[in-house]
């Protein structure tokens, strides 16, 4: 009888443990949201929550390595040469 009631709350409680897991984002999911604390700029105690998701992190982090790699090459081609 002992072993039945054990086996019946294990039997109960699988189905939570599959939920929980579900309900985890995925690493990889771009859809899922991220939040960021930002420091305002001209304050030194200020911050502001962004949230994205994860694509849009990655693209504003694209579109901030390609304003930087275009910054230095306008930089490099404005040197006077002596």
């Amino acid at each position: 009888m002992r072993a039945a009631i054990v086996f019946v709350t294990t039997l109960a409680l699988l189905p939570a443990a599959g939920l929980a897991e579900q309900k985890k984002p995925e690493a990889k999911d771009p859809n899922r949201i991220i939040c960021e604390k930002q420091e305002v700029l001209g304050s030194r105690l200020a911050t502001r929550r962004v949230c994205m998701t994860a694509a849009e992190w990655e693209t504003r982090k694209q579109e901030d390595r390609q304003n930087i790699d275009r910054q230095q090459i306008q930089r490099s081609g404005n040197t006077s040469g002596g």
